[in-house]
């Protein structure tokens, strides 16, 4: 008999995410791969491995997509629910973590706060500006440092007097913690300097004038490095929870929306299967001349062709699965 479940899909600028959960909202498998600058082709692989990972049949009853290309999957894959990565998070974490009051979450290009009160979203804020707030800074640091990114929170725990490293900026702390180097500091105390450094940027940035009340949950992928868990349990001077699932929360997020989207309405699910794994696609762009805007509209086309760019949206054939990027919306297809 089939396990029924419902897909959650969250597709980042560095990662993606899928999830499945049961008709309990609970979880049931998830993956993780690099999207790479292939949206497409990680959701596609995604959807594979969720597959062959499969104990038992699956029956999907709803699909939710999440992230930065949540369009995108959400045309491929037949989406019944299209959801910002705000509510996604907010939901998952509720779900986990009833009590939970204040969302930490950081990926690998940016990172949010979301402040709860009983269950419901009464503020947020994100930061897709700086590097020095996100974990592709810690990433490109550990490099430097010759320091495996697995290793990184247990190194930065043997730190016994951390490096002070200017945080507000990608560009100053680098600089500062290659001068922190060359004055002799151990790797252990410039990593979790790096970690403290981080957290500050965060906290005066994201958290400026927001009330941070426990339960706090950290999610997203650098709330795998225990160094940022310790250093955000000290500046904050409360323990920090991490949801056993706290990768793929977003994900997660996403399946609980398609879920009760699906018990309030009880609609057929769009989504086309999972032999969307196996199709092929192709991502078309076209300026439109129709006005001043000059938008560049993105096609979706199934099939594969040479053709990614053409003068003229009319020319455009073949089996088109969604089209977006106008701004009047002449040419949206979803």
């Amino acid at each position: 008999m089939a396990l029924t479940v419902y897909l959650g899909i969250d597709v980042g600028s560095v990662t993606t995410k899928l999830a499945l959960v049961d008709e309990n909202g609970k979880h049931v498998d998830s993956v993780m791969l690099k999207t790479a600058g292939k949206p497409v082709l990680a959701v596609q692989t995604g959807l594979k491995q969720l597959y062959d990972n499969k104990l038992t049949e699956y029956e999907i009853l709803g699909v939710g997509t999440t992230g930065s290309g949540r369009n995108l999957a959400g045309a491929l894959v037949g989406a019944d629910v299209v959801k910002n990565e705000i509510t996604a998070h907010a939901v998952a974490a509720s779900t986990y973590v009833p009590d939970v009051q204040t969302i930490l979450e950081i990926g690998g290009q940016d990172s949010k706060i979301i402040i709860l009160r009983d269950g419901i979203v009464t503020d947020f804020a994100m930061n897709t500006v700086c590097a020095a707030g996100t974990g592709s800074f810690l990433d490109h640091q550990a490099q430097r440092l010759n320091v495996p990114i697995e290793e990184f929170g247990e190194t930065a725990l043997k730190s016994t007097n951390p490096a002070r490293i200017a945080g507000r900026c990608g560009v100053f702390a680098e600089s500062d913690l290659i001068h922190k180097q060359q004055m002799g500091y151990p790797v252990e105390d410039l990593l979790y300097g790096l970690c403290q450094a981080l957290v500050r940027n965060y906290l005066s940035n994201l958290a400026l004038g927001k009330e941070l009340l426990p339960t706090i949950t950290f999610q997203g992928g650098v709330a795998t490095n225990i160094g940022m868990v310790k250093a955000f349990e000290e500046a904050l001077n409360t323990k920090i929870v991490v949801p056993n699932h706290h990768q793929t929360m977003g994900a997660i997020g996403a399946g609980l929306l398609a879920m009760e989207n699906h018990q309030f309405t009880d609609a057929k699910t769009k989504f086309k299967g999972w032999e969307v794994g196996d199709m092929h696609f192709t991502s078309i762009t076209c300026e439109c001349n129709g006005c001043s805007n000059n938008c560049e509209v993105i096609t979706i086309v199934e099939g594969e062709d040479e053709l990614k760019r053409v003068e003229n949206i009319k020319d455009i054939k073949g089996n088109i699965i969604a089209r977006w990027g106008g701004t009047c919306g002449r040419w949206e297809i979803a």
